[in-house]
């Protein structure tokens, strides 16, 4: 119905279409065949017309005056090229526009384009970043990765060096929704926690929502990160070969039918491998690690077998086969494997493995203002872990997903709607410390409606939306408004504002208590009747539910310098916990919490010729409350500063030199009070009560995270040296060195030894690239 209500201004604007003409097209990379997204297009004899091509190099400007114009298309690292185009009235015309790299890169092309998006553009909340700026960051281990490029930007904040979960602007991983080509991942990071199932090689562009994101995401209520991967080399076959103590990998890419500059269609493929080393490198390079860190917990334990190495491993594959049609339409079918697994030396045992393939579409038909894409996938994810100490447990996700999304573009707005439906299967597995079972087996679906509209009125951009989202297991319809604002004060200054409401049926086994848990399984949120927290009154939903809220501004100071500021308020009307303290079958499975996440992130970037340098500063309060008391998270940073810098140089910018420094304030944790012999009687005949030597129980303090763990910092740097040996052919050599003073940063203390259990030491790494 809301649709049908959109009918008269999609009719009014093919009227107004029809007495103008549009000019869309997309942008490519001459060499190689591939898109250039956020290129700057302009009508040089119309000053006021223009677009930025999105991450598909697609743009579209329209309502212009029949007659012969002049085509500007301008982009970083590229040579601008002009073009001569003919417009006639009631028609749209395609132009394909191939740019040829340039020999002398500006600057000032990339500013341009980057601030005249911001102008148009709310952009709150969201960071973007391509391969080449994740890519600029050191490399840990001579391999950069979005696992390492993410814990970068304001309001993010990492679990540590082994676990990889990311925390974003106060909500846990589950709240996060991560996107693979339109695809749900569900466990993207590996146990060491340095590296993703993401290659950096294949990432076309990476859109990271932190909060107050609009109509076309949902089923999430806290963050989103949205990668989309490139096609392979249109033109010609080529790929790389790299190596690393940490990991080795390949990719290949070509074409199967090649792109023409002039016109016609194409097909092209990508494939791409990476597998762990470091279990058998570290034996010989990183010894000192082992001794130090991963298992000084183990030692006092003579009944386990001490490794001698880092347990660490992992094989992720992805390949892709792209068709693109001679208007720029296409179709992308692509399929992915990934495994992870450690063994710590017989303490626990995990293995997890996820696999899906899918196909995207993107169609551009010839005489119509409305653009189609959509995905369709399927996806698998197992997880086991076996602990010396506990129960096994088990977890298995199973999604089949599907999207359909209709764009309008029109004069100064653009109208974006479309449908979303997500079926998944659950079969969840779990015993807790007292012997009590847990499980389910479930099916469910979810199918969401939104809608969009941009509009740019003078020097206000608003962008109001709508979400309509149906949760079948739990028979309820969560009505979600989006608002997004900007305005345009200054040249220079710019005021944005957005927030909505958001809901998710998706619940964790990872509780906000838990310290370390590399156990990360999933289920559909609960059919059983639930309670507010602490008590017997039943809620009035059985779906977690949170309000976002987001201000600030945008201010360039100069040319090459921009500052950002963001305060935020997230409120999460209603959390769901697995009930790991039922002590009885007759106690719910489920627990209820309310939370809040508020604060505020400053971000300066300093961008000019071969030097760029970022700076970031989060203060941020998170607390949850469950009815008893109100306490901080395990996850609560109150302060968080990133400082990077990169630099190019020499005589043909073959040197590049970076460095990362991270500096936060301490973790919360529930301090002990005290020991006791933990007895449980249960053969009291054969139990020397008076001497017998039981194990230590543990007692805690009644303030939940309570106390504070010390600071945590660490500098990272990384220097690259290229040798060109043709054209197409080169070598990379990368030298890095991981927490470069030795910092030793805790990671946890073990209650009943008192030992301390410290994070990744100092560790040096040589690293080479072979690209042909």
């Amino acid at each position: 119905m809301r649709i049908l209500l959109l009918l008269p201004l999609l009719l009014l604007g093919n009227w107004l279409q029809a007495q103008n003409a549009t000019l869309r097209g997309n942008v490519y990379d001459e060499e190689t065949g591939n898109p250039i997204g956020f290129a700057s297009v302009s009508i040089q004899n119309n000053p006021g017309q223009g677009a930025i091509t999105d991450a598909n190099g697609f743009f579209s400007i329209s309502n212009l005056v029949p007659g012969k114009y002049q085509v500007s298309v301008a982009y970083l690292g590229y040579e601008t090229a002009v073009f001569e185009r003919e417009l006639s009235a009631g028609n749209i015309s395609y132009q394909r526009f191939l740019l040829k790299a340039a020999p002398i890169q500006l600057e000032g092309i990339d500013i341009s384009g980057r601030r005249a998006q911001a102008r148009t553009q709310i952009q709150i909340s969201k960071l973007s970043a391509s391969a080449k700026q994740i890519q600029s960051t050191p490399s840990i281990g001579g391999e950069a990765d979005v696992a390492q490029y993410l814990t970068v930007l304001p309001g993010v904040v990492s679990s540590g060096d082994q676990g990889g979960q990311l925390f974003i602007r106060g909500g846990s991983p589950v709240q996060n929704k991560m996107l693979l080509d339109g695809m749900i991942i569900y466990n993207p990071f590996h146990s060491i926690g340095l590296f993703s199932v993401f290659e950096t090689e294949t990432i076309r562009n990476m859109d990271v929502y932190t909060g107050g994101y609009n109509a076309e995401y949902g089923g999430r209520i806290s963050a989103v990160v949205d990668i989309k991967t490139r096609e392979g080399n249109r033109k010609r076959l080529g790929g790389l070969v790299s190596a690393s103590p940490f990991q080795a990998k390949a990719l290949i890419e070509g074409p199967i039918k090649p792109l023409k500059n002039e016109n016609g269609s194409s097909i092209s493929f990508l494939f791409t491998g990476k597998h762990a080393l470091i279990d058998q490198t570290s034996r010989s390079l990183y010894s000192y690690a082992i001794d130090s860190n991963y298992y000084a917990f183990a030692k006092n334990d003579t009944s386990l077998s001490i490794a001698n190495n880092l347990p660490f491993q992992y094989t992720d594959l992805y390949g892709k086969l792209s068709f693109n049609a001679e208007n720029g339409s296409k179709l992308d079918v692509f399929g992915f494997n990934f495994t992870d697994q450690f063994n710590f030396a017989g303490l626990a045992k995990l293995n997890w493995t996820s696999t899906g393939g899918g196909g995207n579409f993107t169609l551009i038909p010839n005489n119509s203002n409305v653009v189609l894409n959509g995905t369709v996938g399927f996806s698998n994810y197992n997880i086991s872990l076996a602990e010396k100490n506990g129960g096994p447990r088990q977890s298995g996700i199973t999604t089949y997903n599907a999207n359909l999304n209709f764009t309008y573009y029109g004069h100064r707005n653009q109208l974006n709607y479309g449908f979303e439906f997500v079926g998944f299967n659950t079969d969840f597995r779990f015993r807790n410390l007292v012997g009590l079972s847990f499980a389910q087996q479930d099916f469910t679906s979810e199918l969401a409606g939104y809608v969009k509209f941009r509009q740019e009125i003078k020097n206000l951009v608003i962008e109001p939306g709508f979400r309509a989202h149906y949760y079948a297991s739990q028979s309820k319809m969560s009505l979600e408004p989006r608002l997004g604002l900007k305005y345009n004060a200054t040249n220079f200054l710019r005021f944005k504002a957005a927030g909505g409401v958001y809901a998710q049926n998706l619940v964790s086994t990872v509780n906000d208590l838990d310290v370390v848990n590399f156990f990360v399984g999933f289920l559909a949120g609960p059919e059983e009747s639930l309670f507010k927290p602490n008590s017997r009154t039943p809620v009035d939903h059985r779906l977690q539910k949170a309000w976002h809220a987001v201000a600030g501004f945008e201010l360039d100071l100069g040319k090459y310098l921009e500052l950002n500021v963001e305060p935020y308020w997230k409120q999460f009307i209603q959390l769901i916990n697995i009930n790991r303290n039922k002590l009885s079958a007759q106690d719910p499975n489920y627990v209820t919490e309310t939370g809040e996440a508020y604060g505020v992130d400053f971000t300066l970037r300093y961008s000019r010729g071969n030097l760029y340098c970022w700076g970031t500063y989060s203060y941020a309060k998170v607390n949850r409350d469950n009815g008893v008391q109100v306490y901080n998270p395990v996850f609560d940073r109150r302060h968080n500063i990133n400082l990077l810098s990169t630099l190019r140089f020499g005589l043909n910018k073959q040197w590049e030199a970076s460095a990362r420094w991270n500096i936060g304030s301490g973790f919360p944790f529930t301090q002990t009070r005290g020991f006791y012999e933990n007895n449980p009687y249960t053969k009291l005949l054969q139990t020397n009560v008076l001497g017998g030597n039981a194990p230590l129980g543990v007692l805690l303090s009644d303030q939940i995270n309570g106390g504070r763990l010390s600071w945590y910092h660490r500098l990272d740097a990384s220097l690259k040296y290229l040798i060109k040996f043709s054209r197409y052919s080169s070598l990379e050599l990368t030298a890095s060195v991981t927490n470069v003073y030795n910092r030793e940063n805790v990671f946890y203390v073990d209650r009943i030894t008192n030992r301390r259990v410290n994070q990744l030491p100092v560790l040096p790494s040589l690293a080479m690239a072979l690209r042909f």
